[in-house]
């Protein structure tokens, strides 16, 4: 199954935090470069809480 990179994004960045943690951790077949790409939108300040959630 493709995954719609443009849609996630999109998704991560109208998301709180909370759901960006939630896209972050339980979204499947990205590369590592497109998970870099969805950091680039994350608030930097709640890094730890992302840390914490993928243990």
């Amino acid at each position: 199954m493709a995954v719609d990179f443009d849609k996630i994004k999109q998704d991560f960045i109208n998301a709180d935090v909370d759901g960006k943690i939630r896209i972050y951790t339980t979204t499947q077949g990205l590369s590592v470069d497109q998970f870099r790409e969805l950091l680039r939108y994350y608030p930097i300040q709640h890094l730890s809480k992302l840390e914490r959630a993928m243990g």
